[in-house]
């Protein structure tokens, strides 16, 4: 009796083929025939769950943004469940931190998400979806910030939208310097300079003279 295969599952499996393409040899080299023999098919099967290319790197760019939605998703919900009353300011950057690449399966997200985000600079198929994870990025940033201002954490004339914008700069800054330069940016000093950054935020503004 023939096999079953999950339309979805085997899709999955093909844009993992193009994670680990891209990753050893850049995007560049992701090609239908590449791929198709990194993940062990026939370049006919490829083309069965892909009209083509763009197709494909389309939805290889979805499913890793995916991925990191429901690993962010997963550690929100598991902070908020462990200790809703608790160190408000260490839970926000437990939170923060998972956007920072602090361990090889991060580490292989950021080279993954850089990877295509520059691609889009130039290849418009793929910008609409690079957009649409910089603004979850910037959502979940912003609910930090206005969640900390709520409950007192940050002053209450703190400029959300500015501090938006500066907090989501320090994460990609120290996500692209992690990935190009590792032995002098580590995950101890990302977890440093972020909670400094937060500690920073949460004193109280001087008034202006």
């Amino acid at each position: 009796m023939p096999k079953i295969v999950d339309p979805e599952e085997r899709r999955r499996a093909v844009a993992e083929a193009v994670f680990r393409v891209s990753a050893r040899d850049g995007l560049e080299h992701a090609s239908l025939r590449n791929v198709a023999e990194e993940a062990g098919l026939a370049i006919g099967s490829v083309r069965h769950y892909f009209s083509d290319h763009n197709d494909l790197m389309i939805f290889a760019m979805r499913e890793l943004g995916r991925r990191v939605r429901l690993r962010i998703q997963a550690h929100a919900d598991r902070l908020l469940a462990s200790d809703p009353e608790g160190d408000r300011r260490a839970m926000a950057e437990q939170l923060l931190a998972e956007f920072l690449p602090l361990d090889d399966a991060r580490r292989e997200e950021a080279v993954l998400w850089l990877t295509f985000t520059t691609a889009a600079r130039t290849r418009p198929e793929l910008r609409p979806l690079a957009d649409e994870m910089d603004d979850g990025v910037r959502a979940i940033v912003r609910r930090v910030l206005r969640e900390a201002r709520r409950v007192g954490g940050l002053p209450g004339a703190v400029d959300i939208p500015l501090q938006t914008l500066r907090l989501t700069a320090l994460l990609d800054g120290l996500t692209l310097h992690a990935v190009l330069y590792p032995e002098r940016v580590t995950p101890q000093s990302m977890r440093k300079v972020l909670r400094q950054h937060l500690a920073e935020l949460a004193r109280p503004t001087s008034p202006t003279p």
